[in-house]
C-alpha cells in the first residue's frame, strides 16, 4: 500500500510539473488592433451586405534603425465576417518580389476612399506606407480593387510601388479630361536626370492599361516648386489630344501667381 500511496503521489506531482511547463509555452495574446478607418462596401460599391474594408492598426512600435518610436503594422482587410477573414490580394502590396525586407509592411494609411474612373465602374483606392528609411524615404503602395457582384469577390485591377525621396508620385486623377486615369512620375536612372511620366487610364475590360510613357521636360533639382506632375500636365494633356498652345493652361491646385511654359514645363 505504501508504494502504490507513492506512485500515485509521484504521478500526481508528475502531472502537475507538465501542465505548468504547458502553461509557460502558451504564447499571450496579441494586443487589440485599432480601427483607423471603415469604409461600407455595400453602399459605395454596390457589393452584397456585409462586405466592409477596415484598416486595422497594431500597437506603436520601435525603427530598428533609428530606434524611433513609429506608429504599428496595420492590416488591411476587405471582409464580410468582421474580420475573421479579409481579402488576400492586400497582404503584400509592400513586398518586392525579390522577398521581404523592412519595408514590407505598412504602418501608415495614407488614402482610403471610393472613386469614380466610371459612373458606372466605382473602385476602392488605397494607399500605403512602410516605416521610413534612415535617409527619411518610404515604400509607397498604390492599389484599386474593383468589386464582382456575379463571383462575389473582389479584383485588383491596379497596383503600383514606388518611393517618396526624389519627387516620385502616384496620382489618381479625380475630375477633369484625365478623370480616372493613374499618372505616374518615377526618376530616370540616367543623365539629363528627369522622370519617366506614365499614364494609365481605365480600359473598356475594366482594368487599367497604359496609355502614355514620355521622358519629361523637367529635370530633377531644376528649382521648379510644383509637383512634377503638375509642371509636366500640359505636356501629359498635349500628348493625350486634351490641351494645345494657345488654349488656357491647366492650372494646378493651390495659388498660381505667374503661370508660364518655359519649354516644355510648367511654372508658376
Amino acid at each position: 500500500m505504501k508504494v502504490e500511496l507513492q506512485s500515485i503521489l509521484l504521478a500526481l506531482l508528475l502531472t502537475v510539473a507538465l501542465a505548468g511547463a504547458q502553461a509557460q509555452s502558451v504564447k499571450s495574446p496579441p494586443l487589440k488592433e485599432a480601427p483607423i478607418s471603415s469604409i461600407d462596401l455595400l453602399q459605395s460599391l454596390g457589393a452584397k451586405p456585409n462586405w466592409r474594408f477596415m484598416a486595422l492598426q497594431g500597437p506603436g512600435t520601435t525603427d530598428p534603425v533609428t530606434m524611433d518610436s513609429i506608429p504599428g503594422e496595420i492590416r488591411l482587410c476587405v471582409t464580410r465576417d468582421g474580420g475573421a477573414t479579409c481579402f488576400h490580394g492586400l497582404d503584400n502590396i509592400l513586398r518586392l518580389s525579390s522577398g521581404e525586407d523592412d519595408y514590407s509592411e505598412p504602418h501608415y494609411l495614407l488614402d482610403a476612399r471610393i472613386v469614380h474612373p466610371r459612373p458606372d465602374r466605382p473602385l476602392l483606392l488605397l494607399q500605403v506606407a512602410s516605416q521610413h528609411s534612415g535617409d527619411g524615404d518610404q515604400r509607397v503602395a498604390t492599389v484599386l480593387l474593383a468589386y464582382d457582384r456575379e463571383r462575389d469577390s473582389f479584383t485588383l485591377v491596379y497596383e503600383k510601388q514606388t518611393g517618396r525621396n526624389n519627387n516620385q508620385e502616384i496620382r489618381y486623377v479625380a475630375d477633369g479630361p484625365l478623370t480616372g486615369a493613374i499618372i505616374t512620375a518615377e526618376p530616370t536612372e540616367d543623365a539629363p536626370f528627369g522622370f519617366w511620366i506614365i499614364v494609365n487610364r481605365l480600359g473598356p475590360t475594366g482594368g487599367y492599361k497604359q496609355v502614355l510613357r514620355y521622358r519629361s521636360a523637367t529635370r530633377y533639382g531644376d528649382g521648379n516648386p510644383l509637383a512634377v506632375i503638375d509642371s509636366e500636365m500640359p505636356e501629359i494633356l498635349q500628348k493625350l489630344n486634351f490641351w494645345h498652345p494657345g488654349m488656357k493652361l491647366p492650372l494646378p491646385a493651390g495659388e498660381c501667381v505667374k503661370p508660364r511654359l518655359i519649354g516644355q514645363e510648367f511654372w508658376c
